[in-house]
This record gives C-alpha cells, sequence and structure tokens, in this order.
C-alpha cells in the first residue's frame, strides 16, 4: 500500500461495520459541542452587572459552568475517540500483517474521526439553539438572573464549541491511532486481547503535573494573604470562593483520571477477590475480562468516576462553606431579633418607628445596594465607559443605626462605633485589595449616579456572608431613592412588626447567601453531570456492541444466555465499584482541603466547621451510575446474543 487513497474502501467498510462505535463516538461529541455551546451563548449575554442583588455574579458562575462544562466534555470526547480506536486493535493489527503504514493506519483513522467530528459539531451547535435559551429560562425561574434573560443565537460560542470538540476528538483519536500504528503486525495480532502497557509516558507526564498544580494550588489556598480572587478582579469576592475551590476539585479529578491505567488493576483485584471463590464461571469470566481489557475497563469507568467524583466534591464543598456562612454568621450576630420583609416590603423608616414605640429598644436597619467604582480615582468618574474603573458595581450594605446592634464583626483595624457620618467599612480583602488604610479617603458613586468620598472608619476580617463594604445611614442618606430594608436587627421584641417576619436571631435558619450558592452549584453542575450520565450509557453500548464475537464463542461453549448476560452485568458493577472507590478517594481528599482551607483562612477561629464527607449524594449518584451501566450494559447484550447457539 503506497498511497493513502488504497485505505478509502477500507474506511468505507469500517463505517458501515463499526456503526455502534461511530454512533457512540458522534453522540458523545455532539452533547459535548452542545453543552460548551449552550453555556458559551448564556456566558456571552451576560456583563458584570447582571445578577439581582444579594445572588452571586450570573457572570462569573456561567463562567465556572462553561469551564466545568468543557472539562467534563473533553474527558468524556477524548476517552470516547480513544476507547472507539482500541477497540480495532485487531482489525489494525491485520492492516499491518497486510503491509499498511503507521502512516496510513494514522490517515485512515484521522479521516474517520474527522467526519465523524465534523457531523457531530454541526449537530451540537443546532441543538444549542433551543437548548440556551431553556437554561436561560431555568435561571431567570429561580431568581439567579434577571427576569427576562435569555439568550439569542451567536456564532462566536458555536464556533468555538465546535472547534474545541473538533480539535479534543482528533486528539484523542490520532493519539491512540499513533499508538496502534507503532505495534508491529505479529505483536499486535498476538496481543490483541490483553492489555499491557497502557500508562504510556505521555500519560505519566500529564499525572504527575496534574499532582504538582495540585499541591501548587493547595498552597496558595492556604498560605495566600487574601482569598483566591478571578484572573483580573481585584480584590477577590468571598461568595464566590466555594466556586474557586472547585479550581482544586477539577485538578485532583483530573490527576486520578490519568493515573487510573496504573491504580485500576490493583483495585479491581481487590474488589473482585470473593468472585474468585464462586464456583460458577460468570462471576471468574466477568473479574478476568476486566482485569484483562484494562483500557476497556478504564474506558468504561471514566463516565461513572467522573458523575461520582463531581457529585462527591461539589456538592461536599458547597455543603462546607454552607455550614462555614451559617457558623460565622451566628458567631457574629449580636441582635436577639431580625426583622425582615412579610408579605410586603418593609417601610423605608422601619427602625425608627419600631424604635418611636418602644424607647428602649435598638434597631439597626441594613439596605442591599450596588455601588460603582469603588476606590476608583476621582478622574476616572468622567469616564463613562464600560471598561472605566469607575464603571465597576460592588455589592453594598447601608447600615442604618449602631453597627454593633446587628453584627459583632471581628475588627482588624478601627472601632465598629465609628461607622456614622461620611464613612465605610471595609473587609480585609478589599483593604489588602486596594491598598487601603485606615482614614483613607475611598471614591464611589452611589446609585442615584452621586459620587462622594468616604473616609475609611473600620476594617474587619471577611465575612462569606456579609458584603464586602458596608456603608453608613448617614452617607446615603436621600440617594436610595424607593430602597426598602432588607432587615431589622434588634436587642428586644418590637411592639410592631411592621408586616414583616419576626425571626430569632439566634435560630434564623438557612442563609439566603447559602440559598444562592445551591443554585449556582446547581447551574455549575447540573449540565456536566447530566452529560456524565449520558456518557455512561453511551460508553457501555459502545464496548457490549463491539463483543459480539465474544459472546458467540461463549455460546460455542456451551454457555447459556443467562449466564452470558449475568457475566456482562458483573463486569458492568466491577466497573462502578471502581469508579465509586476512587471517587471516593478524590471527594475525601478535597474536603479535607476544603475544610483546612475554612479553618484555617476563612473562619479563623471563628467557629469551626467538622470534616463532613457527602455519602447521601454519594451513595444516590453511585446508584445511579451502576443501574445505568448495568441497564446500558445487558439490553445490547440480550440483544446481540442469538437464541440458538451458532453452529459448531
Amino acid at each position: 500500500m503506497t498511497s493513502p487513497l488504497t485505505l478509502l474502501p477500507v474506511a468505507a467498510a469500517s463505517l458501515r461495520r463499526r456503526k455502534a462505535a461511530f454512533a457512540g463516538s458522534y453522540v458523545a461529541l455532539t452533547l459535548g459541542v452542545l453543552l460548551v455551546a449552550t453555556t458559551g451563548s448564556l456566558l456571552n449575554e451576560t456583563a458584570g452587572d447582571d445578577s439581582p442583588l444579594g445572588a452571586p455574579s450570573l457572570h462569573k458562575v456561567l463562567q465556572f459552568t462553561a469551564a466545568m462544562a468543557a472539562f467534563v466534555a473533553v474527558f468524556v470526547v477524548a476517552g470516547t475517540f480513544a476507547f472507539a480506536v482500541a477497540q480495532r486493535r485487531q482489525e489494525i493489527a491485520m492492516l499491518r500483517a497486510v503491509g499498511a503504514t503507521p502512516r496510513q493506519i494514522v490517515q485512515l483513522i484521522t479521516g474517520e474521526a474527522a467526519v465523524v467530528a465534523l457531523a457531530a459539531a454541526v449537530s451540537g451547535c443546532l441543538l444549542s439553539l433551543p437548548g440556551a435559551p431553556a437554561l436561560a429560562a431555568w435561571l431567570a425561574a429561580r431568581g439567579a438572573a434577571p427576569d427576562g434573560f435569555t439568550a439569542r443565537p451567536a456564532a462566536g460560542p458555536m464556533l468555538l464549541a465546535a472547534a474545541v470538540g473538533l480539535l479534543v476528538a482528533l486528539l484523542g483519536a490520532v493519539t491512540a491511532a499513533l499508538r496502534a500504528g507503532r505495534v508491529r503486525a505479529v505483536e499486535a495480532l498476538g496481543d490483541a486481547a490483553a492489555d499491557r502497557r497502557v500508562m504510556t509516558p505521555l500519560r505519566w507526564t500529564g499525572a504527575l503535573l496534574g499532582l504538582t498544580a495540585l499541591a501548587a494550588t493547595v498552597g496558595y489556598y492556604l498560605a495566600a494573604p487574601t482569598l483566591p480572587a478571578a484572573p483580573g478582579d481585584q480584590p477577590a469576592d468571598p461568595q464566590l470562593a466555594s466556586q474557586w475551590v472547585l479550581g482544586a476539585d477539577l485538578l485532583a479529578i483530573t490527576a486520578l483520571a490519568l493515573f487510573a491505567p496504573a491504580v485500576v488493576p490493583p483495585l479491581l483485584r481487590l474488589l473482585s477477590a470473593p468472585l474468585t471463590r464462586a464456583v460458577a464461571a460468570a462471576p471468574l469470566l466477568a473479574r478476568q475480562n476486566a482485569l484483562t481489557a484494562v483500557r476497556r475497563t478504564v474506558s468504561t469507568a471514566t463516565p461513572a468516576f467522573l458523575t461520582i467524583a463531581l457529585t462527591g466534591t461539589v456538592i461536599g464543598s458547597t455543603a462546607a462553606f454552607a455550614d462555614a456562612m451559617t457558623a460565622q454568621n451566628r458567631a457574629t450576630t449580636a441582635a436577639r431579633y431580625v426583622l425582615r420583609p412579610g408579605a410586603a416590603p418593609l417601610p423605608a423608616d422601619a427602625a425608627q418607628r419600631l424604635t418611636a414605640a418602644r424607647p428602649d429598644l435598638h434597631a439597626t436597619a441594613t439596605t442591599a445596594t450596588v455601588v460603582t467604582g469603588l476606590g476608583a480615582a476621582t478622574a476616572d468618574f468622567d469616564d463613562h465607559g464600560e471598561d472605566s474603573p469607575a464603571s465597576v458595581p460592588s455589592a453594598a450594605t447601608v447600615v442604618d443605626g449602631d453597627l454593633a446592634t446587628a453584627w459583632t464583626l471581628p475588627a482588624v483595624d478601627g472601632s465598629a462605633a465609628d461607622l456614622h457620618g461620611a464613612t465605610l467599612a471595609a473587609s480585609t480583602d478589599q483593604a489588602r485589595g486596594h491598598g487601603w488604610k485606615l482614614g483613607d479617603q475611598v471614591n464611589l458613586r452611589l446609585a442615584d449616579g452621586t459620587v462622594t468620598s468616604l473616609r475609611l472608619a473600620l476594617v474587619y476580617r471577611t465575612q462569606l456572608g456579609l458584603d464586602e463594604v458596608l456603608l453608613s445611614g448617614e452617607a446615603t442618606a436621600g440617594h436610595l431613592a424607593d430602597a426598602r430594608p432588607a432587615a431589622v436587627h434588634l436587642d428586644a421584641e418590637p411592639a410592631d412588626r411592621l408586616g414583616g417576619t419576626l425571626t430569632d436571631a439566634r435560630d434564623p435558619g438557612p442563609d439566603p447567601g447559602a440559598h444562592y450558592a445551591w443554585i449556582a452549584t446547581t447551574t455549575i453542575l447540573g449540565p456536566a453531570l447530566l452529560y456524565a450520565l449520558i456518557a455512561i450509557v453511551n460508553t457501555m453500548v459502545m464496548s457490549t456492541a463491539d463483543r459480539r464475537r465474544d459472546f458467540a464463542v461463549l455460546r460455542l461453549a456451551g454457555t447459556v444466555r443467562r449466564q452470558v448476560t449475568w457475566m456482562v452485568a458483573l463486569e458492568a458493577a466491577l466497573v462502578v465499584a471502581t469508579a465509586a472507590l476512587l471517587a471516593l478517594a478524590v471527594t475525601a481528599l478535597t474536603q479535607y482541603g476544603t475544610t483546612a482551607l475554612l479553618d484555617h483562612r476563612v473562619l479563623a477561629g471563628q467557629a469551626a466547621v467538622p470534616l463532613r464527607l457527602p455519602w447521601t449524594p454519594l451513595a444516590v449518584s453511585t446508584l445511579l451510575c451502576l443501574l445505568l451501566a448495568v441497564a446500558s450494559s445487558v439490553l445490547p447484550t440480550r440483544l446481540a446474543l442469538p437464541t440458538r447457539p451458532p453452529a459448531r
């Protein structure tokens, strides 16, 4: 064979013969492009001031959602295309035996992958047209996005998603083709069913680099003088600290996934050891098949590992931050009661009316607002462009009354009693990020457009459940048109509730910030998790469809259909059990790191967060993966098995 054109009939025959493998690759890439294009289209519609008051930045949440989608899609697509190539080792060995060169093998597989990838990229982009508005409507319905938020068709995100999908698919296929093409024909034929050198030097390098990056990230989180900030953000946003921990979680998942071929066989031997005592053939065959075909086992375990590991790490980290927020709020709450809006908003002068009805009562009203240009130079406020420092929004809380009545904040510099007149208070992360010192004049623009300069009267340790800027009520008097208090903090029970809802500050119930954190977590995790679950079914169907010859041999040997089905089900269970054990290890590692970060960097003695693993989400995700894996392997097996044994 001297010309690549000679392999065209082989490529056409391969496409026809291996419909299940190519269909599986097509589905994986289509859904991956859909996921990335959908989140990218939503991200294209957001800006810095796009979130309702109290909710985390929608732009940042969607950034993490897009990153999570790309992370899962890259893993699944690359693994699926590489698995599709690995399934053809005998076919490649035959081509090598009849004279095909490694270069021709690569050209053949690259051409097939390009055809499938192009079709899948187009399909994924088309499906994102209704997918993006549907996700936007979900966010708006839950208060995480403004009313009317939607996504319009945009060529940029779709082209980027298609390009990423094509690149990952081709890299996955070509890398596997290069590895297969380097094998000598006789060696490939003799070793077609057994996997030996699955951990390649490139994979070892990537795994070690992943571990190094993870160690560096955790070290930075624990040692940095401020909480980790987004690139280009100054200072950090502690409300999104839980999302930034996802960076370390994903690094841990990546590193362990790259080490999977090295750690899966020992785990399989451990988990399947009880099967060696079985007298039936099905358990023994299931164990030996899983141990022999390491590539197949790793490829089918990867989506299950991603599903369980992402569930455990993301939900575990979010729960830990929610616990930390609740514990920190309880530690800093000074009020005895908190009056919040009921069916109607509280009156603007709620605090004054409450103290007038009961003179011995101390009441402090807090109102959420947004200021822009915090700390910008005076000249910057004349520039109204979107890129001007004076246009950067910041969430703030107006404190109308004595701050000490509402919260006992850990002061680093200054006193809570000084927050009156033309003053503001800032967290330590804000002060360090801007280089402020106690007594500095800080420029900002109020909600009505008024530019003012306020003196920094208090620097307090950053709190998860509190805005990083507190404004004195006197400084904003007359500038917050139609603003109503979000809460009134009281040291005793009031004579009149003014139509609001009174809660005991010592048992305030769920924090609104924690509620939004769970919405953000669902947004970030949901699409990627759904994709990973579909990938489990897709990979299992691909794996089972390629084993028709194995099943025929078993039937010739006298195995009945029930025994073959039982063998396949046990294999699927072993794969999911191995994935669950690896995911548990990742979850335990990341939860330990998250708890250490919270106790060391955030709570710092105010409270403590116990180390708790999210056992229920882990169990539910494992059970779901097990059901999907068994069903998607057993059903195709039953369809592939002939009702009668083949003629000998």
